[in-house]
């Protein structure tokens, strides 16, 4: 069962999200919370995946992102935003986040966002993705200095970056590419380290922007 703790100030958004994600046999919310409450709900519960909102009023998701390396085995984190502040996003990048999802996102798809960041994948709803990339596009020399990083990947590496942009975890690379759970971590972080990048979320929208998505899913 995995278990998800759902932080936003408001009710509706939690109240929505939890009959949603109660339905599905093998995900249960155990706990939901404003941002003052949210810390001693989290640690209280210990919950397998976070959906924390971005901004808050007294304690913000930043904050809260940011108190959760004290805990020895925090959860997995997805940001709940309308993407009307881009720098909390990137913000949230920076912190660790595993995901972004609009708060209306289509409630079919939410069960599986859910699923992937409990088996350590990352997520990036479709048009949260569109926007943050938009965003940020890393116009000019920004740009030109990721995709010659990016260059510097081996064809494998290219592979595993794509699997991991399409939210896979480390184990379901290995089952695709034949490759132990070992290995795979070691691949991401060699690939982490060459795009000096912190997160597979960052390493998610390079994949992105270098159009490596649109190249694997044409010769698939």
């Amino acid at each position: 069962m995995i278990r998800v703790v759902i932080v936003d100030d408001e009710a509706l958004v939690r109240t929505g999200f939890t009959m949603i994600l109660n339905t599905a046999d093998d995900i249960r919310v155990v706990g939901t919370a404003s941002g003052v409450e949210a810390l001693d709900v989290i640690k209280a519960e210990k919950p397998d995946v976070l959906l924390l909102d971005i901004r808050m009023p007294q304690v913000d998701g930043i904050t809260l992102l940011g108190l959760l390396e004290t805990m020895d085995a925090p959860p997995a984190v997805a940001m709940l935003t309308t993407f009307d502040a881009d720098e909390y996003v990137m913000a949230a990048l920076r912190a660790g986040a595993s995901g972004f999802l609009l708060k209306d996102t289509e409630p079919e798809q939410l069960a599986q966002y859910v699923r992937a960041l409990a088996a350590g994948g990352v997520v990036l709803s479709p048009r949260a993705s569109r926007t943050l990339l938009e965003a940020h596009p890393g116009q000019g020399a920004a740009l030109e200095e990721e995709a010659a990083r990016v260059a510097t990947l081996t064809d494998r590496e290219r592979q595993v970056l794509v699997l991991v942009a399409e939210g896979l975890s480390n184990a379901e690379i290995g089952a695709r590419l034949y490759l132990g759970a070992g290995t795979v971590k070691d691949r991401v972080s060699a690939i982490l380290a060459k795009l000096s990048v912190t997160s597979r979320v960052q390493a998610a929208l390079a994949a992105q922007r270098a159009g490596l998505l649109e190249l694997g899913s044409a010769s698939s």
